[in-house]
């Protein structure tokens, strides 16, 4: 059975290029006067001189005194003073250190002068750049074509997530209808690019949007009935002091219950389509009970492995929180009576649900769309040799 996408990848791809050409309102940089501005700059530290604070009683218990060098921009090469003060606190303070590179806050008066220089955060982001290159690089080399289709189908997902759902769930769209469809375009086109116009195809992407619509509708009403609020996060909690169109905090929560599952589902529901695939094409003469059979079988054995990956991928940031409920010997029912901890309990079991929900429907659809397509095949070779 042959499928289109072409018309299909072609909208999708329009409406994803609309959004991406809609010019966001400009957040700004943040003025610290009404004559001042705030500028976000490059620097590099040249010296830096350590000394004890003059207060002993007071907040911080480290002062230091660096000279940066501006590295990019309007005001490249210049060189200026700064005070730096640590409080002692590993996660708030930023040491520095000769030769450490930095983002600064630059404040710039009327006449467009640089006047004062404060430190922001190190500056990561090259590294990660050289992270990602790395990562694209393997995939091309190891996977060629289908790894060049596969860094296309992640970019376009990075730009559905970031030009489309998120500016939607910004203005105050239902995160969870909006979610899901956001997941259905995400699993279309990426399943379309791999898998080509193919019945395999569309079992595997309908396998896909069934687990995720049963993991994110498992969630939410899982979620209504031990009271969830969505506020575990200190970003969540922001979010209700932005400026705007009110976002629902607590349906957010369930959409990134599908987020998070869309990438395992749709790793199951592919493997088992392209597994069921491959048993009618070494033996076409197959019964649809056998194959969907089959499929269940390679189904189990995929299952076990995503479900340890995907429950993980949840325990594995909470590993702090774990270990100060272990230190201070907190109750299991007060543990898990948490509104964060029971929050991560119902993102990784629905999203195991959903995955788990994903195996048979693409089992039964891999066959049952197989049959359809063998129809309409016989159907056709019986046309012309009567003609």
């Amino acid at each position: 059975m042959r499928i289109s996408f072409k018309k299909i990848f072609l909208s999708l791809l329009s409406i994803i290029l609309f959004f991406a050409a809609v010019p966001a309102d400009a957040a700004g940089t943040p003025s610290f006067s009404d004559d001042t501005e705030a500028i976000i700059l490059r620097g590099r530290v040249l010296t830096v001189d350590n000394f004890e604070p003059e207060d002993e009683a007071g907040f911080f218990i480290l002062e230091q005194l660096a000279e940066v060098e501006i590295t990019s921009g309007a005001y490249k090469g210049e060189r200026h003073k700064l005070l730096n003060q640590l409080t002692g606190h590993p996660y708030f303070d930023l040491k520095l250190e000769e030769g450490m590179k930095l983002l600064l806050w630059g404040e710039i008066d009327a006449n467009g002068t640089l006047r004062n220089i404060y430190v922001q955060d190190y500056a990561r982001d090259h590294y990660l750049y050289l992270l990602a290159a790395i990562f694209v690089l393997l995939i091309i080399v190891i996977g060629r074509k289908k790894g060049l289709i596969t860094v296309v189908t992640l970019g376009i997902t990075v730009a559905v997530v970031f030009f489309v759902l998120l500016p939607l769930l910004l203005k105050g769209y239902s995160p969870i209808p909006t979610t899901v469809v956001a997941a259905a375009l995400i699993t279309v086109i990426t399943l379309g690019a791999l898998g080509g116009r193919h019945s395999k195809t569309l079992s595997a992407a309908a396998g896909t949007v069934g687990g995720v619509l049963v993991a994110g509708l498992l969630a939410y009403f899982v979620g209504n009935a031990v009271n969830l609020t969505g506020f575990s996060s200190e970003e969540a909690q922001m979010l209700a002091f932005i400026e705007g169109s009110p976002i629902d905090v607590r349906g957010l929560l369930f959409a990134g219950i599908i987020i998070g599952a869309l990438g395992a589902v749709m790793d199951v529901a592919m493997s088992i389509a392209a597994a069921s695939h491959e048993v009618y094409q070494v033996n076409p003469a197959i019964s649809i009970r056998d194959q969907i059979k089959s499929a269940m079988n390679v189904g189990r054995d995929v299952m076990g492995t995503m479900a340890n990956t995907l429950i993980l991928a949840y325990v594995g940031p909470t590993l702090p929180l774990l270990l100060l409920f272990m230190a201070y010997e907190m109750p299991f029912v007060q543990i898990i009576n948490r509104d964060l901890v029971a929050t991560e309990a119902v993102r990784a079991f629905a999203g195991s649900i959903g995955l788990i929900a994903a195996v048979p429907l693409t089992a039964i659809l891999s066959g049952v769309l197989r049959n359809l397509g063998q129809a309409k095949t016989g159907t056709k070779t019986t046309t012309e040799s009567q003609s």
